[in-house]
């Protein structure tokens, strides 16, 4: 049976000759990508392969070369070296990377989301409107979890998504925006927020062998209110029983820029002897997530399974090393679209679910204009994983 890369798109003419453009802060997942669809693409049987419609349909690299220099003051530009005129461009940033330093008046500076977002746009402009068609892919949507206005507040992420929309940028793909709502910002173009279920699946089942995959042995737990969409999809497409947690707050303070947590308290049938997934879109510091794993500990759960789509871990690992021999967690899963620090590849606890297929998928059915809603939607390859898992066959 074809492998599912070879079956797509072999009919329809390409948008225009692919380019991809990894910023310096996903560089190493940029290539990644990009050896999948070098991959597909020598590979890939067609008869109009030799048409003019088709020039430059396999390459050695569909990277195109950039630089973002700075100057000693700090002060940066962007620079594309190949021609990009008629290019179906696709330009990857993750704002999340701050392992990237730079010279600022001989200081060494560690960049910021406003640093690498501001790298972006300076690319964008480096294009200069050649290009056919601009597609920014940003994994970890700039500046989304300051979604919504509640006093007098900076609409950030909407201001950055009109930004983006006015400089020629036509589609905008990010992953598990913290509220797909600020795509109403920019409502006359495109915008996807794709869930990373099927890869969490995948790399929980391949890691642990003796899952029972039933509502009797298995609970799926959102932390918050605010992530039940994602802990429903979860529970209905495996079958398993949901509950969740709502934080009691004291509105009376602030502490850190928010209102503290008192409490987080369980809504749910008993969790008692069961395994937990509890799924959320990102770990900042981790106190909430193992907040959470504790309150379940105390309800007699078995083992406890963290799936999260952005590990920030903005207070380092030690307070997970911690959990995992406390035995308050099992495993931690997160995906390799943000930076991950080499400690935290080594850590015993934690499960790195690689995403550059998946983004390979969607850049080279995007180029042929195809339709990508077979890859938002993977409840049908999480049924046939689950099957094969079940079958002994994983």
């Amino acid at each position: 049976m074809p492998k599912r890369e070879e079956i797509r798109n072999l009919e329809t003419i390409p948008v225009g000759s692919l380019g991809m453009i990894p910023l310096k802060s996903c560089a190493e997942f940029g290539k990644k990508v990009d050896a999948y669809l070098v991959r597909w693409r020598t590979e890939r049987e067609n008869e109009h392969k030799d048409s003019l419609a088709f020039s430059g349909y396999q390459r050695e690299s569909y990277i195109l070369g950039s630089k973002t220099p700075r100057f000693g003051s700090g002060e940066g530009k962007g620079e594309i070296l190949q021609s990009v005129r008629g290019s179906d461009l696709y330009i990857l940033v993750d704002v999340c990377n701050y392992s990237m330093t730079y010279s600022l008046s001989g200081q060494e500076n560690h960049m910021s989301p406003d640093d690498h977002y501001q790298d972006l746009k300076r690319i964008i402009a480096a294009v200069g409107g050649k290009a056919r068609r601009i597609t920014v892919i940003m994994p970890f949507l700039y500046e989304s979890r300051q979604h919504k206005r509640t006093a007098r507040e900076s609409l950030d992420c909407a201001i950055a998504l009109q930004e983006l929309v006015s400089m020629g940028v036509d589609n905008i793909i990010t992953f598990d925006a913290h509220d797909p709502r600020v795509q109403n910002a920019i409502p006359l173009h495109g915008f996807e927020t794709i869930q990373p279920a099927y890869q969490f699946i995948k790399g929980l089942l391949k890691n642990v062998p003796d899952l029972k995959l039933d509502s009797s042995n298995m609970m799926v737990i959102s932390p918050d209110e605010g992530g039940m969409g994602r802990a429903i999809y979860i529970a209905n497409v495996l079958g398993l029983d949901m509950g969740m947690f709502y934080k009691r707050r004291d509105y009376t303070r602030v502490v850190n820029g928010r209102n503290p947590i008192i409490a987080h308290e369980f809504l749910g049938t008993s969790v008692e002897g069961k395994d937990m997934i509890i799924i959320d879109d990102m770990i900042s510091s981790g106190e909430s997530v193992i907040e959470v794993a504790a309150a379940l500990k105390a309800r007699k759960a078995n083992r406890i399974f963290v799936f999260s789509t952005f590990g920030l871990f903005t207070n380092g690992l030690a307070r997970f090393d911690q959990a995992y021999e406390e035995g308050l967690i099992t495993r931690v899963l997160t995906t390799n679209l943000i930076y991950q620090s080499p400690e935290l590849l080594e850590r015993e606890w934690y499960i790195n679910c690689d995403m550059s297929k998946y983004v390979a998928y969607i850049i080279d059915t995007l180029n042929h204009d195809c339709s990508i809603s077979d890859l938002l939607d993977p409840n049908e390859r999480i049924q046939s994983i689950v099957t094969r898992y079940k079958n002994g066959e994983m």
